[in-house]
């Protein structure tokens, strides 16, 4: 059998202090306990390592060569055991957030902001892109925690809710429906073109869904903010986050239209099935949630 680690520190102190019973004591351990542990280590290795005499204890020169490797030895656990230290104090000082753009443009800075309250030294990294993508880089191990809008199963990740949100029918204020109170019906929306967002974005996942068999779309962009853009030029209406067009319409730049079709949907936190969420991602979640219900 390898020697133990507590055999190895006694042999070293022994070497440096002279003395079997000081060693013991700054083990914090009876002498009787040290010397019968020191006989184990010669046993063990086939050596004779320390002269014990009258005046006190001192190495062989078998003891000394092994002492000098003890000492590497114990060296390299006190480093692999610092590292481990720090590895675990840099994954507990970093967060790897990816989220949907709407849940990153309207609801992550605030979560994050409550948590780095409580956690100012906490360095949160956020990747904004669409849902698909965002549920990509949770299975791949290379964010600890997303947020995504697509409805849906989402095979291999664990889930919850973390907010609540609603698609809105929008236009700009010149467009006829600007003002229209007749709520639209489902069919004459989905003989509408539309200005959409690219396939995988959650909010285009949720229209899809609801209008399955709606007409091609009048543009297709990559975020947002162009498409809300696009809206307010009067290109054509669009679906989008009442989260997203809050101020839009509260200012007169967009017209929501009601529309006889529930848009309602559920924003969720999603993290590799399995695996518990602890740390930064659990606070962050925990953040997460609470906001959310106080909306609700």
């Amino acid at each position: 059998m390898p020697p133990d680690l507590e055999s190895l520190r006694l042999l070293v102190l022994v070497g440096e202090l002279g003395s079997l019973g000081r060693a013991a004591g700054e083990l914090g351990i009876a002498q009787p306990s040290a010397s019968k542990r020191l006989s184990t280590l010669e046993r063990h290795l086939g050596l004779v390592l320390v002269d014990r005499g009258r005046r006190g204890s001192v190495l062989t020169p078998a003891g000394v060569v092994v002492t000098e490797r003890a000492r590497r030895v114990l060296d390299e656990v006190a480093g692999l055991v610092e590292g481990a230290r720090a590895l675990r104090s840099a994954r507990e000082a970093e967060l790897r957030v990816a989220a949907s753009m709407t849940v990153a443009e309207h609801l992550a800075p605030g979560w994050i902001a409550e948590l780095r309250r409580t956690r100012p030294d906490l360095r949160v990294g956020l990747r904004v892109t669409n849902s698909e993508t965002v549920v990509g880089l949770v299975r791949d191990g290379a964010v600890d925690l997303g947020f995504v809008e697509a409805p849906g199963p989402l095979p291999g990740l664990s889930s919850r809710k973390a907010a609540a949100d609603r698609l809105a029918l929008v236009v700009a204020p010149g467009h006829p429906w600007s003002r229209r109170r007749r709520p639209l019906t489902p069919a004459e929306l989905a003989a509408t073109p539309l200005v959409m967002r690219e396939r995988g974005s959650g909010t285009r996942d949720t229209l899809d869904q609801a209008l399955p068999d709606a007409c091609a779309p009048a543009l297709e962009l990559g975020s947002t903010t162009a498409v809300r853009g696009a809206v307010v030029a009067g290109v054509a209406p669009a679906v989008l986050s009442a989260l997203a067009v809050s101020v839009d319409l509260a200012e007169g730049r967009l017209v929501e239209v009601p529309v006889a079709l529930d848009l309602r949907r559920v924003l969720r936190a999603v993290w590799p099935a399995g695996r518990r969420l602890v740390g930064p991602a659990a606070e962050l979640l925990a953040v997460a949630t609470r906001r959310g219900q106080s909306r609700a």
